[in-house]
């Protein structure tokens, strides 16, 4: 799970998201990267963003755990405006085990994983330390 803020308190939303994904139903939050400060993408002018992948372990579908997700995106004051626009928090599923999910609203994997070098990075230390 890709975790990113650039509006307000970046490090407090950020915590606030790894904190309430491991409280969700039948997961648990097993690891965390390291916090990333990198340039905007797109091209809407905005702050740098605060990054972050953690890893979890859950029973929720995919689809459940994006429902959540939103609900906790939303308890930060999230707002869905732009694409590419600024955001109090954004969380995105990057990878889900080893499975494809094609939905309405949900790629799995993450269409922008080969795109975003500190995605790949923070992937890299997660499985360093989970091996």
């Amino acid at each position: 799970m890709a975790l990113g803020s650039n509006m307000g308190d970046r490090a407090g939303h950020l915590a606030y998201a790894r904190e309430h994904l491991g409280k969700l139903p039948d997961t648990r939050l097993i690891a965390a990267s390291r916090v990333e400060e990198t340039a905007p993408l797109g091209p809407v002018a905005q702050a740098p963003y605060f990054n972050q992948m953690v890893l979890l372990e859950t029973a929720l579908e995919p689809a459940a755990l994006l429902e959540h997700c939103r609900r906790i995106e939303a308890e930060r004051g999230r707002v869905r405006r732009e694409r590419w626009g600024p955001r109090t928090l954004d969380l995105d599923i990057v990878r889900y085990g080893d499975q494809t999910v094609r939905q309405p609203g949900l790629t799995i994997p993450h269409p922008e994983l080969p795109n975003r070098e500190f995605w790949q990075r923070e992937i890299a230390e997660l499985e360093g330390e989970h091996v």
